[in-house]
């Protein structure tokens, strides 16, 4: 077997799980963009062009508030912006033996997920890693999305209604995990909870459109993050560090095993 095949089967096996959590996901992303009123295409054309869960939820309340196109604009460019870090980092794994070319398609497919089992393989990794882990998610986002706003259209209001409070257990989901392991993010989140209730309830400031608000809270609440609790360098380096010793220590089993 080629190595670009073992690579591409490799990233297809660790893209596996995270296909499976995008479907469900995005099936309420779908049952929301329903909701707003967008198509099952245009639904399903987000979500395969965007891949980005944050970004793609806080446009549908943009596009639903008759928001303007510089507001969606700055909104993507703020919440997505990880990304553009992301691209940096991921490209320096990448092995140089193959064209640059790869890097592009490679950027294109980084989500949160894909970027951390990829940054934690130790040594350089081919593109078609990548591409393995991206020919599952990619899909899984997608059809997710298209089944979700497919409901959404078919559904009765009163069953979308209650399917609807999905999306509050996947924000759970997305903010609980992390806050028990770093309880920091405790007070950065309460944070947000508060300024997100005085934009809605302040003379004023309710005014404001929600999606400069997400733009504001967002802009702040990391910020002032920053200020009190900066990632020290080396901080980070220990952490990619462990990452990869468990990485190596799991292959190593494997490969125990496979003997």
């Amino acid at each position: 077997m080629g190595s670009r095949k073992r690579a591409f089967i490799g990233g297809m096996k660790a893209g596996v799980p995270i296909a499976l959590g995008y479907f469900a996901v995005s099936f309420t992303f779908g049952m929301m963009a329903a909701q707003t009123g967008l198509s099952v295409f245009q639904s399903a054309l987000i979500s395969l062009t965007n891949l980005t869960s944050a970004g793609q939820f806080a446009a549908l309340s943009i596009i639903g508030a008759g928001g303007s196109l510089l507001e969606l604009a700055l909104n993507q460019l703020i919440i997505n912006l990880r990304y553009l870090l992301m691209g940096f980092s991921i490209s320096q794994k990448l092995d140089r033996n193959y064209p640059s070319f790869h890097k592009f398609f490679v950027a294109f497919g980084i989500t949160d997920e894909i970027y951390a089992v990829c940054a934690a393989r130790p040594g350089k990794n081919s593109p078609y890693y990548h591409y393995g882990a991206m020919a599952l998610a990619i899909p899984g986002w997608t059809i997710g999305t298209i089944l979700g706003a497919a409901a959404g259209q078919i559904l009765p209001q009163i069953v979308m209604s209650a399917l609807s409070v999905a999306i509050y257990g996947m924000f759970l989901a997305v903010i609980i995990p992390p806050a028990k392991k770093n309880h920091f993010l405790i007070p950065v989140i309460l944070g947000a909870m508060v300024l997100g209730a005085v934009f809605k309830y302040v003379p004023g400031l309710n005014k404001v459109s929600s999606g400069f608000v997400i733009i504001i809270i967002t802009v702040v609440v990391s910020a002032v993050a920053a200020l009190i609790r900066p990632i020290k360098p080396e901080a980070e380096a220990v952490a990619a560090d462990g990452e990869a010793s468990l990485v190596t220590k799991a292959e190593g089993e494997e490969a125990e095993h496979a003997d």
